[in-house]
C-alpha cells in the first residue's frame, strides 16, 4: 500500500489506521475527512528527533499551519513540543483558542494588514516573518506605539527553482514573496530593519517551494543564504543569528512518487550548513524549518459515497461522488495526483474511471483515469488517500455545500475534531 497506515483485511475491506473505512463512513456519513492522530504525532517526533540529532539544541521545527488548521491540531502540536507558523490572524486565533503558547508562534504572510499586525502584537506572538519594507514600517510604528521591541525575521528570495509545481514555487527571484537577494533589495531590506528602533532582527527566512524531493535543493539554498549572510556581516556588520529554511519536503501521493528519507536529509543538511558556515567564517545559525504537508498529508484520507456511475462506450467512464472540488480543489488547481481506492477489493475485474465531484462545474474532477471495480455502483464507498494537507484547509462552500467533518482516529477509537457543516452553519452569517 501507499502508506503503512493503509491496509486491507482478509475480506478486502479497506482499513485506515487499523479501522474500517466503511464502518467509519456509516457512523459519520460522507464526505468524511479521516485523520490518523498517531501518524501526526509520529511525524512530529520524527522531525523533533531528527533536529535534535542533527542540530542539537540549535533548531526547532515549526508546523506550517496552512496545511491543516483546527483547534485539535494545535493541541497536538503543543503536546509534541512543536512551534507553529501562521499566515493569518484566523490561524493565530485558532491556535490560541486551543491553548497553544503564543511565544512559539511565528506570523508569516506577504499581505499583512495594519489590523493583522495590531492583532498579533496585542496577543504577544513570538515573532513576525516580515515580507517587505511597507510591512516593516507598519510593524515598527505599531510596536513603538506599544512600547515594545518585536522579534522578527526578514523574508528574502534566494533565486532558486526547486522544480516543483509552478503554483507553489516560492524561491525564484520574481515571485511575490520577500525581497530578492540578486537585485540588492534584500541587502537594503536588512539595512532598514537594523535602523528600525522597535524591531529586533533575529535573522533571515526563505522558502523555495513545496513537494521538494531533489536532495540538493535545501543545500543549494543554504549556500546562497550563507553567502548572503557573509555579505551582511562584511557590509553591515550584522551577524545572522537565525536562519529559517522554510518547508517543502515532498510526500507520496501515488506509488511512483519517491519516498523522502527526511531524517537522513536533515542530517546531511546540518552537516552541509556547518561546513559552509565554517568556510564563510560564520557561526552556526539557529535553524528553523516549517514542515506542514510532510506532517499531516499521509495522516489523512477522504471517504466518499458514489452517487452515480456513467459509462460512455468508446469515450469515458465517470464515477460521481458526494463531494468534490469543494473538499479537495487540488486537482483543479495543480493537477495534483492522488491514489483512489474502493472500500472493498474482492479481486474482480476493474475498469478505468474519472472520479468526479458533485459540483455544477465540468472541471470538478478529483482524479482522472483511476482503476476501480468494473461493477462499481451507486452507494459504494471510495477513498482518496494522502488528503491530510491542503484539503480541509482549502475547502469551500461552493454550490452552498457544507464542509465535511474531521474525524480523528486514535488507539482503535474515533472522535470528531471538527463538526460537519449543516444548513444552519451555511446561513449563520446571512442577514
Amino acid at each position: 500500500m501507499l502508506c503503512s497506515n493503509i491496509t486491507r483485511n482478509a475480506d478486502g475491506a479497506l482499513l485506515f489506521a487499523g479501522q474500517s473505512v466503511s464502518a467509519l463512513a456509516d457512523r459519520y456519513g460522507t464526505p468524511l475527512y479521516l485523520m490518523d492522530e498517531a501518524r501526526i504525532r509520529q511525524n512530529c517526533r520524527m522531525y523533533k528527533d531528527a533536529f535534535r540529532l542533527a542540530f542539537g539544541d540549535k533548531a526547532l521545527p515549526l508546523y506550517a499551519s496552512k496545511a491543516c488548521s483546527f483547534k485539535q491540531m494545535y493541541r497536538i502540536m503543543a503536546e509534541e513540543g512543536m512551534g507553529v507558523d501562521c499566515v493569518s490572524c484566523g490561524e493565530i486565533h485558532t491556535a490560541m483558542e486551543a491553548g497553544f503558547p503564543a511565544e512559539r508562534i511565528w506570523f508569516h504572510g506577504d499581505g499583512k494588514t495594519d489590523a493583522d499586525i495590531r492583532y498579533a502584537l496585542d496577543h504577544g506572538i513570538g515573532g513576525f516573518v516580515v515580507d517587505g519594507l511597507e510591512e516593516l514600517e507598519a510593524l515598527n510604528r505599531e510596536a513603538g506605539e506599544r512600547g515594545i521591541r518585536q522579534k522578527i525575521l526578514l523574508r528574502v528570495t534566494p533565486g532558486i527553482d526547486p522544480h516543483t509545481y509552478e503554483a507553489v514555487n516560492t524561491g525564484r527571484v520574481d515571485v511575490k514573496f520577500g525581497a530578492p537577494i540578486g537585485t540588492g533589495q534584500a541587502l537594503e531590506f536588512v539595512r532598514a530593519a537594523l535602523n528600525a528602533p522597535n524591531v529586533e532582527l533575529e535573522g533571515l527566512h526563505c522558502h523555495v517551494g513545496s513537494m521538494v524531493f531533489d536532495e540538493s535543493v535545501f543545500e543549494d539554498t543554504a549556500d546562497l543564504m550563507l553567502a548572503f549572510m557573509r555579505e551582511l556581516r562584511d557590509k553591515l556588520g550584522y551577524v545572522t543569528g537565525t536562519l529559517d529554511l522554510g518547508g517543502g519536503y515532498g510526500v507520496r501521493y501515488v506509488d511512483s512518487d519517491k519516498q523522502a528519507d527526511i531524517p537522513a536529509r536533515i542530517a546531511a543538511l546540518a552537516n552541509h550548513i556547518r561546513k559552509r558556515a565554517d568556510e564563510q567564517g560564520l557561526p552556526m545559525p539557529f535553524i528553523l524549518m516549517e514542515p506542514g504537508r510532510s506532517i499531516v498529508a499521509d495522516a489523512g484520507m477522504t471517504v466518499y459515497t458514489v452517487s452515480a456511475v456513467k459509462r460512455i462506450p468508446g469515450f469515458k467512464n465517470h464515477v460521481i461522488v458526494d463531494g468534490g472540488m469543494v473538499d479537495n480543489p487540488r486537482y483543479c488547481l495543480y493537477r495534483a495526483k492522488y491514489t483512489v481506492l474502493h472500500a472493498v477489493d474482492r479481486g474482480g475485474e476493474t475498469a478505468v474511471f474519472d472520479l468526479a465531484g458533485r459540483c455544477c462545474e465540468s472541471g470538478d474532477i478529483l482524479q482522472p483515469a483511476v482503476s476501480l471495480p468494473a461493477d462499481v455502483k451507486r452507494g459504494d464507498r471510495v477513498a482518496v488517500c494522502t488528503t491530510g494537507a491542503y484539503n480541509y484547509s482549502m475547502a469551500s462552500n461552493y454550490n452552498r455545500l457544507g464542509r465535511p467533518p474531521v474525524v480523528m482516529l486514535r488507539d482503535g477509537e474515533s472522535y470528531t475534531a471538527v463538526r460537519r457543516e449543516g444548513f444552519d452553519e451555511l446561513t449563520a452569517l446571512d442577514v
